[in-house]
């Protein structure tokens, strides 16, 4: 049976549409109740009546396909804080322009990827930007690894060669001008040295030609990016005198 109002009030009450024995106790009942709650027992759809061809969940809620209204672009919209206890599952883009705390683990664990807008070949680089320690109105930014630097590394050993080869695309992601080496020998001192560095590779050279035997820690500076400025003068990243579109700011409230 259906039937055709035109305006429903419910004044100084509560309306409920539910089964009988059914008591929504948070909304209070008798003398304590909320006037003006209400309370539908489920499932609920609203918006278009063909987004769901069976119930996937206690509010499902579609595009508005009301003639009478402007039909906005958006089926659902709220103003002030959310609370969700269990898990969300996001089909499409999502879009934050505040601050994320998390407690665990963010990433994209099995198949797709974590993506930003800003720019720079890997993502853009990933500084700490807090107040300087030291410096009343100043802010330091250092990017991980913790460093003054837009920084990569690269670590192994060296057995019986004299050559440390390096990844093949460091000669587009790194200045080889900036880069350092460390080397620690194994088992005898052999007093090696770097001869030279190239693009692609290390040169070592060993005492008396003995065989090489080392560890070695190599570090250089991206190419692809200005020199970071670690030391500024201001009170939020905004202030930074570099070009902040490169780095995804964390570390910061």
């Amino acid at each position: 049976m259906s039937f055709n109002i035109d305006e429903v009030q419910v004044y100084k009450g509560q309306l409920l549409v539910c089964d009988d024995e059914i008591i929504p106790k948070a909304l209070g009942v008798g003398e304590k109740k909320i006037t003006g709650s209400a309370f539908l027992q489920g499932p609920v759809q609203i918006g278009d009546d063909g987004s769901y061809s069976e119930v996937e969940a206690t509010l499902m809620v579609g595009p508005d396909n009301n003639d009478e209204s402007p039909q906005p672009s958006k089926s659902l919209r709220v103003n002030g804080d959310v609370d969700i206890i269990g898990n969300t599952t996001q089909v499409g883009n999502t879009k934050q322009t505040g601050t994320v705390d998390a407690t665990t683990f963010i990433g994209a664990h099995t198949s797709g990827s974590i993506t930003t807008s800003f720019g720079g070949r890997s993502g853009g680089a990933k500084p700490f930007d807090m107040p300087h320690p030291s410096k009343d109105g100043y802010r330091l930014r250092y990017v991980c690894v913790e460093g003054p630097e837009n920084g990569v590394y690269f670590r192994g050993r060296v057995v019986n060669k004299n050559v440390i080869d390096l990844p093949d695309y460091w000669k587009d992601l790194v200045d080889h001008t900036t880069i350092s080496v460390q080397l620690q020998p194994i088992g005898a001192h052999q007093n090696v040295i770097v001869k030279r560095v190239e693009e692609t590779q290390i040169h070592l050279q060993a005492q008396g030609g003995m065989p090489i035997n080392c560890y070695y820690h190599v570090f250089g500076e991206r190419q692809d990016m200005e020199r970071l400025v670690e030391e500024y003068e201001g009170t939020s990243p905004a202030d930074y005198p570099g070009d902040n579109s490169k780095y995804q700011i964390a570390g910061y409230n």
